[in-house]
């Protein structure tokens, strides 16, 4: 700024400019009579260029104090295209902003005296055009035509109105050198949170992420991987993935998984693919509740859906959600199927011998708990209790085999709702594929594969028609990815191929919108071991209060948010939420200023003075906080506070978007973008609207639309589908 003091004063008037007008009459003094001034020609014209140096010296700090009183009001325009946005291999780009400091607490503390207040808040002028735009607009026709004029967007306008932000102006205007904030690519493996009530850019800050990570390539020239969970569906986001993934040349390996449109929506098995066959009942039970009396049915639950799945395996048979509920509720035909297996390898003679015991069964033959019971099941039992057979997986169906019915029927009562939840309708056919269907053009994809290909994927989990079925998918997607993770970081991507190497890992980009509503007990590892195995989780949500809400443990919600190394706040309305940031920074020493007057009396009445007055500047520091959790109540859109690199704060503004001509997509997916913006709303307005909105997960589509995409066609090896 001008020149630096103990005390800085910058909302003043530009004094200097009174100098910049003597200099400049000066040195055209010196110029045209240099007689006037008894200086020659030659010395007229080097006075003239002194007093126009020493004049632009002082412009510049004149200049300063103007530009700095302009930003307090009104900050400068900063809108970007998505193609415009620089990627680097070292650096995540952020918008632009500046590193908060001591002087800008001092600053900010300014603009809140009295004496200053003209500087800061708007002019009559201007609060008098409002006014009058807000009488204008019942105005009759001539008339009404006028707001038109005063609400011109342009610099041109003396009461531009300001853009519609909100919050307070002076937060960023208190520094008007910005430079480009980047985070380095090293940071992010150690996570990112972002905080921010709705509507105020926590989605504009997720599509300047996933736009670089879309477009960023790494070392040996490969992309990265990007995964994005949406549980409300925002069109907007889906378009730009696209668009993205198009112009990075990655069109053929984006997929789109989406519960709301199953016709055209990528196919999934969320427990497909395990490390460890307990992987599956771990993944299932998970999502029961395990508090209270409730821990001994999960427990239970995860026992039962083990033994299934272990059976299943046995047989040669992909474990699926479909399978598990059709076992969990007829036990019995699993039981049978696996024992004619058994058997048919070890004792082929033994189902002779079944067979007679079966056919001397009556009901006052079948014991009391086994009542209900197929008497093949019943005839498996008494044959087994009188011959000695050892196999971990029959033992596990006999156990539950030999349960009463009723008894059984109740201890999974809590098992057999979360798994309707995610086989009813057309939500099987993307959690339950067919794999041997080959004419379903829709691709089916495991994570492992995913990451192998350095893919890009949408997943929209329609939240709004059934949060439920939401929160379940997103959570065993979670589930999921910690153990392909797990397996990543002991084995690398390539286990299992020509040339493998275990330490071969590549960047895996995870943003999770709303990440409060997908979250579980599994989220935690994610976070806590993954990046290992180079996941990088980028998760957004309002308040901390959200994830306590989840979680239903304060303690377990410190631990999730304790794992996050960068936090981005923007706009929030909690208090609590504010003080994560604001407690985590130093106080500062401000200066103030006061002028101290004083007057004594003379009490001898001969002496020559009567009294003595002085005044005097006085300045006093006082310890203040870096910034109060009002300041980050009061930010405009698309401005946050930053905690980066080990506790460093930035205060950053995000750049505008501004449209791409080249910004085209295909017909469907037009379509499906125009669904999800008249039907999605926003996730803190789920409990209110879902009573009125019809479920769109059973809705059909368009017949243009299905059509389009019954002529895609399927590379069977790659798994891609082309139009």
């Amino acid at each position: 700024m001008a020149n630096p003091h103990s005390v800085e004063v910058l909302l003043r008037p530009a004094v200097e400019l009174y100098t910049v007008a003597v200099c400049a009459g000066a040195a055209l003094v010196c110029v045209v009579a240099p007689w006037s001034l008894a200086l020659s020609p030659v010395l007229g014209l080097g006075s003239s260029t002194a007093f126009l140096t020493f004049g632009a010296i002082r412009l510049r700090d004149a200049l300063s104090i103007l530009r700095y009183r302009r930003n307090i009001r009104r900050l400068p325009r900063y809108i970007m295209t998505s193609g415009s946005v620089p990627v680097s291999r070292q650096r995540l780009f952020i918008g632009r902003g500046f590193r908060w400091e001591q002087r800008h607490t001092h600053r900010l503390m300014q603009t809140y005296r009295p004496e200053f207040r003209h500087y800061v808040e708007p002019t009559a002028l201007y609060r008098f055009t409002r006014r009058l735009e807000q009488r204008l607009e019942f105005a009759p026709h001539p008339l009404s035509k006028l707001a038109r004029l005063t609400a011109w967007d342009s610099p041109l306008n003396p009461v531009r109105p300001l853009p519609p932000v909100g919050g307070i102006p002076r937060l960023h205007g208190i520094e008007p050198h910005e430079i480009d904030v980047t985070l380095p690519l090293g940071e992010r493996v150690g996570h990112s949170l972002v905080l921010g009530t709705t509507r105020v850019g926590k989605t504009r800050l997720a599509e300047l992420f996933i736009t670089q990570d879309i477009r960023r390539k790494t070392a040996d020239g490969e992309h990265e991987v990007v995964i994005v969970l949406d549980p409300k569906g925002d069109a907007d986001l889906l378009k730009r993935m696209y668009v993205e993934a198009k112009r990075a040349g990655r069109a053929g390996e984006f997929y789109c998984f989406h519960l709301g449109w199953p016709d055209i929506s990528a196919r999934y098995n969320a427990v497909g693919r395990f490390g460890r066959i307990s992987e599956v009942a771990t993944r299932i039970a998970g999502q029961l509740s395990g508090e209270g009396n409730s821990a001994a049915f999960r427990e239970f639950a995860w026992r039962f859906v083990n033994i299934i799945a272990r059976a299943l395996v046995e047989l040669g048979q992909r474990p699926d959600y479909l399978l598990i509920q059709r076992h969990v509720v007829n036990i019995d035909a699993l039981f049978i199927e696996y024992a004619q297996a058994f058997f048919a390898r070890h004792e082929p003679k033994a189902w002779e011998v079944i067979v007679q015991i079966e056919a001397k069964l009556n009901e006052k033959t079948i014991p009391r708990h086994m009542v209900g019971r197929e008497k093949r099941v019943v005839a498996l039992e008494q044959y087994l209790s009188q011959v000695r057979v050892y196999d971990p997986v029959l033992d596990g169906l006999r156990s539950a085999v030999r349960y009463d019915r009723t008894y059984f029927d109740k201890i999974v009562a809590s098992l057999l709702p979360l798994l309707e939840k995610l086989t009813t309708g057309k939500t099987a056919q993307l959690l339950a594929p067919n794999y041997s269907d080959l004419n379903d053009p829709r691709p089916i994809f495991d994570w492992m594969q995913i990451i192998r290909k350095r893919a890009v994927v949408y997943v929209g989990l329609d939240a709004l028609s059934d949060a439920e079925v939401a929160a379940a998918v997103g959570n065993s997607m979670f589930s999921d990815l910690v153990s392909v993770a797990g397996h990543i970081y002991k084995f690398g991507i390539d286990d299992g191929l020509p040339g493998a190497d275990a330490g071969n890992k590549v960047p895996i980009n995870v943003h999770a919108d709303e990440f409060n509503e997908l979250m579980g007990d599994e989220f935690v590892p994610l976070v806590n071991k993954g990046g290992g195995a180079g996941l990088q989780v980028t998760a957004y949500t309002q308040t901390l209060s959200d994830i306590e809400a989840r979680i239903g443990n304060r303690a377990k919600a410190g631990q999730v948010v304790g794992n996050f190394n960068n936090l981005f706040m923007l706009r929030v309305r909690e208090t609590a939420t504010a003080e994560l940031l604001t407690r985590q920074l130093p106080k500062v020493e401000v200066y103030t200023t006061a002028i101290v007057s004083g007057a004594t009396d003379s009490s001898d009445i001969r002496a020559k003075t009567d009294f003595t007055s002085n005044t005097a500047d006085r300045i006093t520091s006082s310890s203040v906080p870096m910034i109060e959790p009002a300041h980050v109540v009061g930010l405009p859109k698309g401005q946050a506070f930053a905690l980066l690199e080990g506790g460093n704060l930035w205060k950053i503004r995000m750049p505008l978007p501004a449209p791409d001509p080249d910004e085209e997509m295909p017909k469907d997916l037009q379509q499906l973008a125009g669904y999800m913006r008249q039907h999605y709303v926003e996730a803190a307005d789920w409990w209110w609207d879902n009573q009125g909105v019809p479920d769109l997960q059973d809705a059909p589509l368009p017949d243009d639309l299905l059509d389009s995409f019954r002529h895609l066609e399927m590379d069977k090896d790659a798994g891609e589908v082309t139009p």
